[in-house]
């Protein structure tokens, strides 16, 4: 069994965590007595834990937590994740997380509610008309309903409702029994309350920390020279992402850009949040520019995988060296947006792997040398069971499965690259099995492949998704999970 076993407490936590300087900001007239104890709770654990509990927020502030009351629309101008930096005369924008509460017959009653309206055979957009919401909101809360669940279509709705991403809600009648953690890309991973009540706010504090320790790698840098537009035609791998585009729109592998403006009615989101958020990213390396040809990031504008253009396409040719961002190269006559808010993450796993050279049946990139890795792939699903002998599965480092990290950071890119790092079919190029892919508790995975002559970037992982050597699944694990044999021999997964 590969199951991730239980591990005591100290070696869950990431070495990289930081001190916080957190400002306690609840919301006038949200006064639950459930609310009020756990913000007493964790004001307690943050300085237990050597953070830095502010009366008031100032410069040093790198966390805001506030509350809200469940079902009742935040205001734009009253939400602290949109307009704090400008209410308390900051330069910087802390991250916010809302406490909200609710009782297990109002969180069943909504979930049974949602499990309900999302079986009809035609969907009625009056099922999802709810207070605060856009009118448009409907389409959002269906798709990610079916996508992940009615428990996808609650995440949806209450941060439309609390104008805030990241959540805590807190499930309980007096006190609090458990607790459901919310992100952007819909992770819901659940703690329940035991014995130790310290231990359960202290995970809290944690987890909360584990987010405001990391930061985005977005700050890309570009190079010389530009890709000439006669050079960019001659090259056959932005043809081959656009066909592998086609084919996993075709198998449903990405689900439906979120968009803030489709859920609720706020002014420009600014540096609060983007407006819009990618279902995922795909990469393959072009042997003649020796770099990767990647799709771009979803958060300017809306981007169709399954309907790419060269506008879409970006030249990923290394990583900036304090890792702040990839180093991309511009093309002629290109739009020339960034790469995927995971460029990172998709180039940075090379250097930590071999180089392979290209034999005769590469054609004109015979000799070139080049990244083990072919092409990589990154979505918001999971994985319920693949064939061992054709794929290999590689764990992340014990810490991310107990305290999960986000989309675009610096502790995701450094988690991805450690784990591929261990891949032994990577690391030996003659190992026969060609894919290898790991899962990141509450986000997705991360699938890569070799070069295999004959077959088109990516081929060979759709076909292995249309034989059942690759099964995908709508559902991501939210926390420790691993793979056991079942009578198919194949590996199934176990959370």
């Amino acid at each position: 069994m590969n199951l991730i076993a239980q591990v005591p407490p100290a070696e869950r936590i990431h070495g990289w965590l930081k001190t916080t300087h957190v400002s306690f900001v609840p919301a006038a007239g949200v006064e639950d007595p459930v609310i009020q104890d756990v913000l007493a709770r964790l004001q307690t654990r943050f300085a237990a834990q050597g953070h830095y509990v502010q009366d008031r927020p100032n410069a040093q502030t790198t966390l805001f937590v506030t509350t809200a009351r469940y079902g009742e629309p935040v205001n734009w101008r009253e939400s602290v994740m949109l307009t704090g930096r400008r209410r308390f005369g900051l330069n910087h924008t802390p991250m916010t997380y809302t406490l909200l509460h609710v009782t297990p017959a109002q969180l069943d009653e909504r979930l049974d509610y949602f499990e309900r309206v999302l079986q009809k055979e035609t969907s009625d957009p009056a099922d999802f008309a709810f207070p605060g919401l856009a009118e448009t909101a409907y389409r959002t809360l269906i798709e990610q309903g079916r996508r992940g669940g009615p428990i996808m279509s609650f995440i949806r709705l209450v941060q439309a409702q609390a104008k805030c991403i990241r959540l805590v809600v807190l499930v309980g009648e007096a006190t609090v029994e458990s607790a459901y953690y919310f992100d952007l890309v819909g992770g819901y991973p659940r703690v329940v309350a035991g014995a130790d009540i310290e231990a359960f706010y202290d995970d809290m504090v944690r987890r909360i920390v584990t987010s405001v320790s990391t930061g985005e790698v977005t700050q890309h840098a570009v190079t010389e020279p530009i890709v000439g537009q006669a050079e960019w035609q001659r090259l056959t791998t932005p043809a081959a992402m656009k066909a592998a585009g086609i084919e996993l729109g075709a198998r449903n592998f990405f689900t439906e850009m979120v968009r803030v403006a489709d859920l609720t009615n706020v002014p420009a989101v600014g540096d609060s949040i983007a407006s819009q958020y990618s279902e995922g990213c795909f990469a393959t390396w072009d042997a003649h520019l020796q770099a990767l040809i990647a799709t771009i990031t979803g958060s300017a504008r809306p981007v169709e995988k399954q309907h790419l253009t060269d506008d879409e396409l970006a030249v990923i040719v290394s990583v900036r060296p304090d890792g702040l961002g990839a180093v991309v190269r511009h093309v002629e006559g290109k739009r020339n947006d960034s790469p995927s808010s995971e460029a990172v993450e998709l180039r940075d796993l090379d250097f930590a792997l071999p180089s392979v050279t290209l034999g005769n049946a590469w054609g004109r990139d015979a000799g070139a040398s080049v990244p083990v890795v072919r092409s990589k792939l990154h979505g918001h699903r999971g994985v319920a069971a693949f064939d061992p002998t054709k794929v290999e599965f590689v764990p992340l480092d014990l810490p991310y499965y107990h305290y999960p990290v986000s989309c675009a950071t610096d502790a995701q890119a450094r988690g991805i690259k450690s784990a591929f790092s261990r891949a032994a079919c990577l690391r030996n190029p003659d190992d026969p099995r060609q894919v290898a892919f790991t899962i990141l508790p509450t986000h997705g995975l991360v699938v890569v492949e070799k070069w295999v002559p004959g077959k088109a970037p990516l081929e060979l992982l759709w076909e292995l998704m249309d034989s059942g050597g690759f099964q995908v699944d709508r559902l991501v694990p939210q926390g420790p999970h691993g793979f056991e044999p079942g009578a198919d021999d194949r590996l199934h997964l176990v959370e």
